[in-house]
């Protein structure tokens, strides 16, 4: 496994084709790395075109947004709702709708089957096709062409799988894992790629793991935080009794359920409030779970802020929480360290790579405990010393590691060898398919 800073950068700007195949910018990590990494590689000056299907990023000046249309049929406004035949383009808007009714997720194989096609048009555009954890068959009839190909896999999608399924009962485990039947594609898919670059060397563990990927494909390569939003501002205030969340809600895999009931338990001693950035769906299991401890005066779901917003919000908590049962990285630790916010995290998957083992800039606990949770938050509540001094290393440590432009400048570096090995190499890419 290659080391971050390993290999030398591009001689001259490169043309990079930068799939996603979907990059909401405020929900999930995707659209965060897909926005972040293609401005910062546009001002080290390579021009970038982001290839994505619904929902659409909102890229940065200088960045070029090339839509791969789907028939969008997990938008908010009418999730699994099929258009009329009418509507349907061809044969892939078919595969899609087919999954979808029979319970599963179409969206990485479609959309890789769509950039492979519309990549095929315009081969000569572009020196370096990066995969933003697409992992869809269409990957490797793009890697056929002989367009040097660099994927991303933040972490593998069959650790959500598996909580999912455990986590679920009855005839909902049989719908979790048709929902989840692109993992085994996934996993095939990357087998055959080189190089992925991986956020962490924990990440990196658990693709061995769980996909069976050679350690010698993979490249760690951190992600970062966008410190002209995210950093300490001394001109907002600490609200007295604020915890604040970014994490999926309704994903067992983010414990925020863990998080609900150590609230609940703190509230019956003292006045807090927890501030959740997500959009839990009506009726879903968090929705529940706050009626049931009733917090619905303590809990406030907040969606689609901005960075400036969001900074502001995690800026004014006392403290950030990360109660995940597993992380490939986590923007939500970094952002919260970057605004010198104290951190209590989940010491799992790569959390204390990110946030560090000494306790310097952030608190590790079990996950899935609330009353240890409890414990960390009302102790850290009540000592405002602690907290001073853990914001402050905190904002030391991402200052040292975690910012977009060196990210960018590793990740171009990877192309560089990336585009220098495929010239060496001679012969046609690997096979398009894998049944």
């Amino acid at each position: 496994m290659t080391q971050p800073g390993a290999g030398t950068g591009p001689s001259r700007p490169l043309r990079v084709a930068l799939l996603s195949y979907r990059s909401k910018q405020h929900v999930g990590g995707q659209g965060v790395y897909v926005r972040h990494l293609s401005r910062e590689l546009a001002a080290l000056g390579h021009e970038v075109t982001v290839f994505s299907g619904q929902p659409y990023p909102v890229l940065d000046e200088g960045v070029t947004l090339e839509k791969i249309p789907s028939l969008d049929l997990y938008n908010d406004a009418h999730p699994f709702k099929a258009p009329p035949p009418t509507r349907w383009r061809d044969w892939i808007d078919v595969l899609e709708v087919a999954t979808m009714w029979t319970a599963g997720f179409p969206e990485p194989l479609t959309f890789s089957l769509r950039a492979n096609r519309a990549l095929r048009e315009r081969l000569t555009d572009f020196d370096v096709v990066h995969d933003n954890q697409t992992l869809g068959w269409g990957l490797l009839r793009i890697a056929a062409t002989g367009l040097p190909l660099v994927t991303t896999i933040h972490h593998p999608i069959s650790v959500d799988r598996r909580i999912e399924i455990a986590e679920a009962k009855g005839l909902h485990k049989l719908s979790k894992r048709r929902w989840y039947g692109f993992v085994k594609m996934q996993a095939r898919v990357a087998r055959r790629l080189d190089p992925i670059l991986v956020p962490s060397r924990s990440s990196a563990d658990d693709i061995a793991r769980e996909f069976g990927v050679a350690p010698s494909a993979m490249e760690v390569t951190p992600l970062g935080v966008d410190t002209r939003h995210f950093h300490p501002r001394t001109e907002v205030e600490r609200v007295p009794g604020r915890i604040v969340c970014t994490a999926s809600a309704d994903s067992p895999l983010k414990g925020v359920a863990t998080l609900l009931r150590a609230a609940a338990k703190i509230a019956t001693e003292r006045d807090v409030s927890l501030t959740i950035v997500s959009k839990p769906r009506p009726g879903g299991p968090t929705d529940r779970l706050v009626d049931e401890l009733s917090l619905s005066d303590r809990v406030t779901f907040v969606n689609g802020i901005d960075d400036t917003t969001l900074a502001e919000l995690i800026a004014s908590a006392q403290i950030a929480v990360v109660p995940s049962f597993y992380e490939g990285f986590s923007l939500p630790a970094v952002e919260a360290m970057a605004c010198a916010t104290p951190l209590v995290a989940s010491h799992a998957g790569a959390l204390p790579e990110v946030v560090g083992t000494d306790g310097d800039a952030g608190l590790l606990i079990p996950p899935g405990d609330p009353e240890i949770l409890a414990g960390a938050l009302t102790d850290l509540l009540d000592d405002d010393r602690e907290r001073a001094r853990m914001g402050a290393a905190a904002w030391r440590r991402v200052q040292e590691r975690f910012t977009w432009r060196a990210v960018a400048e590793l990740t171009a570096r990877r192309y560089a060898s990336t585009i220098d090995a495929v010239r060496d190499t001679p012969g046609p890419a690997a096979p398009a398919h894998d049944a």
